[in-house]
């Protein structure tokens, strides 16, 4: 738990000097060199929900702009919290935005059966089960 507090608080304070900028539907952020994917025309423009493994395979075959994405961890999700909006708390660099549950990569230590999401209506984090399904975000870079 406190481990898990760590992570929140280091992505909460990086939040802060995150700078973010959108070209062919990848949003960058400069400080960090993450890239976003903010693009959804293979699924209509509809931002994907699927299962947590689902997630995870549809990040590492996503082709936008080059490969290598992934489904981004927890440190990495919060990062994208904007503390000063709400519904939804997220960059206004994002214009594909759901007010609502996107998973993390980042499994629960005390249980395999969930994983780590965060709530963009209002910032928060918790922990599902992953056979439901949640929006993604895909991410590259970092790590």
């Amino acid at each position: 738990m406190i481990r898990i507090t760590l992570l929140i608080l280091i992505g909460f304070s990086s939040l802060s000097f995150a700078e973010f900028s959108k070209e062919y539907g990848v949003v960058s952020d400069s400080i960090s060199k993450l890239e976003w994917q903010d693009e959804y025309m293979n699924n209509d423009g509809e931002i994907k929900q699927l299962t947590w493994s689902e997630s995870i395979n549809y990040c590492e075959t996503l082709t936008l702009n080059g490969d290598r994405w992934r489904l981004p961890n927890i440190k990495e999700l919060t990062s994208l919290i904007e503390d000063t909006t709400y519904n939804p708390s997220i960059n206004n660099t994002f214009e594909f935005i759901s007010s609502d549950n996107y998973w993390s990569s980042t499994i629960n230590v005390n249980g395999s059966n969930y994983a780590w999401i965060v709530y963009f209506s209002s910032g928060s984090i918790h922990v599902y089960d992953k056979k439901h399904t949640n929006y993604v975000r895909c991410v590259r870079g970092g790590e």
